[in-house]
């Protein structure tokens, strides 16, 4: 090949591999950095695209078990206060075995009942007052509620639906106007108390279903997310140990290209030593 000083083409050919090294060295510090392969769609096109749908499925997985969440944290408020029910029913019964007994007079029993229509009262303001937001959850409203649990949009998968019927009152458990200021109505309430204890725990046996439903739900939400976050890690998430062992060999590539073009750029001055 003959010596030109027109056209240096050893130059142009470093500086083209030059700038090539450059930019892998450029790319890997900032896949290092980000931690994603995929730096701008132009490195993998097709692996953007799907890595980006996955990322959109696993946000979504995410809010529904929030939303799965939610909806326990409905049913555990209603709970609670079917709880403190179920406890101030049990009272009322034991009020009234005790005073269904001769070893308390009369004037005892007025006590008792004192008690047992402040109880009745505190029961029922129960019911009034379990809330969610501004829903009330034990007053028998009937609303019927959708849980959203899913991401497809298919109202018939996605959707967890819960009739709220749900009412305990004092009236509705067939307290309310119940006493134990006579003997013989302290006996004769026992058996209505027991068929309120009943209702009671077949709406709370109801309550229990939903919510145990819903767990198992999030927990399948759970593990979606997991194999949906593992796979699009797969496409887009760097891989340190074969990123870093590129990054120190285009290092290298990129000094020789460096001395290389260095020593290309000199070759002017040996045509030079010709005149």
């Amino acid at each position: 090949m003959g010596l030109r000083i027109g056209t240096n083409v050893a130059a142009i050919a470093a500086s083209r591999n030059l700038a090539r090294s450059s930019e892998k060295v450029q790319h890997s510090l900032e896949a290092l950095a980000s931690g994603s392969r995929i730096t701008q769609p132009g490195d993998d096109a097709a692996g953007f695209a799907i890595s980006e749908q996955l990322r959109g499925q696993e946000s979504g997985l995410l809010q529904a078990r929030r939303n799965a969440d939610n909806a326990i944290g409905f049913i555990q408020v209603a709970e609670g206060g079917l709880s403190e029910q179920n406890n101030i029913v049990v009272r009322l019964r034991e009020i009234a075995v005790q005073a269904a007994s001769d070893t308390v007079g009369d004037d005892e029993r007025e006590f008792l009942d004192t008690e047992f229509q402040q109880m009745t009262a505190e029961l029922d303001r129960i019911a009034q007052t379990t809330r969610f937001g501004q829903k009330k959850l034990l007053v028998g409203t009937n609303e019927e509620f959708e849980f959203f649990v899913g991401t497809s949009g298919n109202k018939d998968t996605d959707v967890i639906r819960y009739k709220l019927d749900a009412d305990t009152r004092a009236e509705a458990l067939g307290i309310s106007g119940m006493s134990v200021a006579d003997q013989d109505d302290a006996q004769s309430v026992l058996v209505e108390l027991d068929e309120s204890l009943t209702k009671l725990a077949s709406t709370r046996a109801a309550f229990g279903a939903i919510q145990g439903r819903l767990e198992i739900a999030g927990n399948n939400l759970d593990v979606q997310r997991e194999n949906v976050a593992e796979a699009r890690s797969r496409i887009s998430d760097t891989d340190i140990a074969s990123e870093t062992a590129d990054l120190a060999r285009n290092r290298v590539l990129q000094d020789f290209g460096v001395a290389v073009l260095a020593q290309a750029n000199m070759s002017n001055d040996r045509a030079l030593k010709l005149l």
